[in-house]
């Protein structure tokens, strides 16, 4: 499993709200399936992280940068 820390960077997109929680991303590596990235809240406790995360498949995600 590997870690991406890097926060949004809300100076370059202003339209996102000052008070959207600061996320974390986790790219899950799985042998017999799909990749995953996990998405959630930064600050979440271990019993929030049971509902509160996003995930998507190695195909339905791309690197920020190739979107810019």
């Amino acid at each position: 499993m590997s870690t991406n820390t890097d926060a949004t960077d809300r100076s370059t997109t202003p339209e996102l709200e000052l008070d959207a929680p600061d996320l974390v991303s986790v790219t899950v590596e799985n042998d017999d399936a799909p990749d995953e990235c996990a998405i959630f809240p930064d600050d979440a406790s271990e019993a929030e992280l049971m509902t509160n995360w996003i995930s998507a498949q190695n195909d339905s995600f791309v690197a920020l940068e190739s979107m810019r």
